[in-house]
């Protein structure tokens, strides 16, 4: 691209960040899961454009003509100055975040075949984009936050590898809960091994220190427990819900039952 071309992207990209609902895609995946799942992306740069192109071909095909189309090679010292730190793969996108009326409307909508994942007042903002990543994985209606942090930072989108497009993602406050039996992970609930989950659940996990809020633990349909070594004292955030959600979707497959396509 010619100097000219580069200066306007530049630019772009400086007007386009400072905009209040703007997203960083940082890294080559989470920008290929973002425009699989039909994020509104309006630039994208690289300091290093046939490496990026190399990798659409090899990891996501589908997508690399679109790829090709957003992305602009500037300079490594430019693309030092506009990112907070540079990705490996030597690019990072800016996309709209989704309209929280439809994120809304998406938590709400009833009949729900799958259930939300509630995070009380979490504190770790990877632990936040893990758990989007595996709701998108297992085909969770959505994420809900409660508390100060935002879901859609950056180092949540980052951990997320941009699959909170997959996926509803907002912060509520606990008094505006959409419907649905809520199932809280408890030390004293009832083994969750002898519990059928039902598809339109909360599922409702504390923060990494203090555990779920006496409010929402009082607002229970039922308390559950994971099965845990006598003397360890809790599992890790993300791999909760992963157990969590796989308790409720992990029914084996039915002999000839087509597994589900795999993207790279």
């Amino acid at each position: 691209m010619s100097e000219n071309g580069a200066a306007t992207a530049v630019q772009h990209w400086r007007e386009t960040a400072t905009a209040p609902d703007g997203v960083l895609l940082d890294g080559f995946h989470a920008l290929k899961h973002a425009l699989r799942f039909q994020a509104d992306i309006r630039c994208a740069i690289t300091s290093d454009r046939a490496a990026v192109l190399a990798l659409a071909d090899a990891l996501a095909p589908d997508v690399r003509e679109r790829i090709a189309e957003l992305l602009t090679e500037v300079a490594p010292e430019t693309l030092r100055e506009l990112l907070p730190r540079v990705h490996p793969t030597r690019v990072a996108a800016l996309a709209v975040r989704p309209g929280r009326r439809d994120r809304l409307d998406l938590l709400s909508a009833r009949p729900r075949h799958a259930p939300v994942v509630l995070l009380d007042n979490p504190r770790n903002l990877g632990n936040v984009g893990a758990v989007v990543r595996l709701a998108a994985g297992f085909g969770a209606t959505g994420v809900i936050t409660t508390g100060d942090l935002d879901p859609w930072h950056p180092n949540a989108v980052r951990a997320g590898a941009g699959l909170h497009y997959a996926t509803a993602v907002a912060r509520l406050d606990p008094d505006d809960l959409p419907g649905g039996p809520l199932l809280v992970l408890d030390p004293e609930g009832d083994d969750i091994r002898t519990v059928a989950l039902p598809d339109d659940a909360l599922l409702v996990f504390g923060s990494e220190r203090h555990g779920v809020s006496p409010e929402l633990r009082a607002r229970a349909t039922r308390l559950l427990s994971l099965p845990m070594r006598p003397q360890v004292s809790s599992y890790n955030l993300a791999t909760s819900v992963a157990m969590t959600l796989f308790h409720w979707g992990g029914t084996p497959l039915a002999p000839g039952t087509p597994e589900t396509p795999e993207h790279g």
